[in-house]
This record gives structure tokens, sequence and C-alpha cells, in this order.
């Protein structure tokens, strides 16, 4: 039975195109993740669509991957395909009399659409310069900084549904809530989105990214690999603040670390396993509870076999 399954995704893909038993860990930004049974990458909307409906088919589970970010993958792995899409398609424009309309596939990384944006003089998509995700990663759980989010811009999404069809969904139907949307609750694959823009100064919109940037660099612990900000944000309050008076600035288990630079970020100090996330997130949940009285609710997703359920 798996052998047929990898000559059908070889011949859906062609060889190069799957990877057996491949290690998540060099496609997640915590660095963190045990193997995925198959590793699929399609390079085309066709290529997916057959793809999803040979996992429907063989009742093979499969999960999308984008650039990998606000994942926790465990240490052994994901029983199923992993795909990630490259479609290698560039951002199109059009201009309308409401302004700029702004369509790109969702393999693109997020920054590299707000970098595009800046440089055809359009202003709005300037928080997302540093966010690590893929722009169909950012469309699903609603990705925001700075007091922006991915739903103040967004027109429409294009979709394939569980049966390869194609639909087109309207920002009004996705249910947008903080870093959440109908897509948690739904199987449908995101293809491309659109967004609404307005002409800005080149200039000043570079300034702003530039400004962004070095408020990054200063406040955000860059230089090790993280899952980003690992809890929500606490109604009226700051996750990583919570955590800094709980004391735990600096804790570590096993490879784990709260971030002394931002305690909102648990980050890998080189050889963290998931279990070692998920135990620090554990004390971290406890001791702010302890503290606060606030149970900080997880923001990172987590992905494949765990010994325990969270």
């Amino acid at each position: 039975m798996e052998d047929l399954f990898y000559r059908e995704l070889t011949r859906i893909l062609k060889a190069k195109g799957v990877q057996k038993n491949e290690p998540l860990s060099r496609h997640t930004t915590f660095r963190i993740g045990g193997p995925a049974d198959y590793f699929a990458v399609p390079s085309c909307t066709r290529e997916l669509k057959d793809l999803l409906l040979l996992c429907k088919q063989e009742k093979v589970p499969y999960m999308i991957l984008g650039n990998g970010s606000n994942l926790l993958v465990s240490d052994r792995g994901f029983r199923g395909v992993v795909i990630h899409n490259e479609f290698k398609t560039l951002p199109k424009l059009q201009e309308e009399k409401r302004g700029i309309l702004l369509s790109a596939d969702a393999d693109l990384p997020l920054s590299k659409i707000s970098l595009f944006a800046a440089e055809a003089g359009l202003e709005g998509l300037e928080f997302a310069t540093g966010i690590p995700g893929s722009f169909g990663g950012a469309v699903v759980m609603n990705a925001g900084a700075y007091g922006s989010e991915i739903k103040d811009f967004l027109v429409s999404v294009d979709v394939l549904d569980e049966f390869g069809q194609e639909k087109t969904l309207q920002k009004q139907q996705l249910q947008y809530g903080y870093r959440t949307s109908i897509f948690q609750n739904i199987s449908d694959v995101v293809l491309r989105a659109v967004f609404l823009l307005k002409k800005g100064q080149k200039e000043q919109i570079k300034a702003q990214i530039n400004q962004y940037a070095q408020t990054r660099k200063e406040k955000q612990p860059l230089e090790y690999p993280s899952a980003g900000s690992t809890f929500k944000r606490p109604e009226g309050n700051y996750a990583g603040k919570l955590i800094m008076e709980a004391g735990l600035k600096g804790v570590k288990v096993g490879g784990a670390q709260v971030s002394e630079k931002h305690c909102g970020f648990v980050i890998n100090t080189g050889e963290a396993t998931s279990q070692d996330v998920i135990c620090l997130m554990r004390m971290i949940q406890q001791r702010v509870k302890e503290q606060s009285g606030i149970l900080l609710e997880p923001e990172i997703k987590m992905v494949g076999e765990f010994p325990e359920t969270w």
C-alpha cells in the first residue's frame, strides 16, 4: 500500500517533488520537528488538486506548510503528507476607483509581498515586512503587528475545497478574529488572496518599513530560532509582560528558553526538542496563572504526534 501510494505521488509530482521521511526541522522557523512520511512540493494548482484528491481517496492525512513559522512540530514528526506549494508566480496589480488591488499566490513569503507593494508605492502592508510566514499562512491566522492585521486590507481569498473545486470567499465569510479565521474549522486550502491598498509616497513607506525592522531587531530575539510570539495577547495585557512579572525571564527547559530579550518568545538555543518547548510552555502557563490569574493561550500551532494532549 505504501509503495503504491508513493508511486502515485511521484506520478503526480515527479520524483524530485516528493521526499520520504523528510525532517521537518529543516522547514520550520523553530528548527524543531521529526520526519514527515512524505514531503510533497506541487508546482501548480493542477498538481495540488491531484495530490489532495489522492490523499482523500487513500484516506492519508495531509497538512499544508508555508514558511514554517508559528508552528511547533512534534519530535515524532507527521504521519502523512506535508504539502509545501511552490507556484513561483509574481504578485499582480489592478487599479480600481476604490484603490489598487494586489493579488498574490499563497506560497509567496508575506515579507516579499510587503516589499513588492512598497516598490509599487502602495501603503498598508508595512507592518508585514518582518513577519516570517507565507502569504497563505498569514491569511489563515490573520497575522498582524503594530496595530494592523491581514483582515484590514483583505478583499477575497481563492481556495481549493475538499472536492478539488476552486471557489472565492469574500472577507465577510472568513470569520476573522484575533489570530484566527474560519480556516481553523474547514479543510479548504488557500490558493491566493486579494488585498485593497492605496497609493502613497514610496520614500515614506520605505522609511516606515525600516523603522519597524529596527524595532524588531532591538526588541525581538531574531538571532535565535523561534515560532514567533508563543502565546496570544490576553485582553488588556501583554503575554511577555505577564511572563516577565512571573519571574520567568531566561528560564530554560532543555534547549528551550524564555527569551531574555523579549519574554513573549520561547527560543531554541540550539538543541531544543518539541517536548522541551511543551514543558516550558506548561510551566509558563502555570506560573502566570498563579501570579496574575490569567491563563495564557498558545498562539503557535501544535503539529504531529505528542506524548500528551496539549
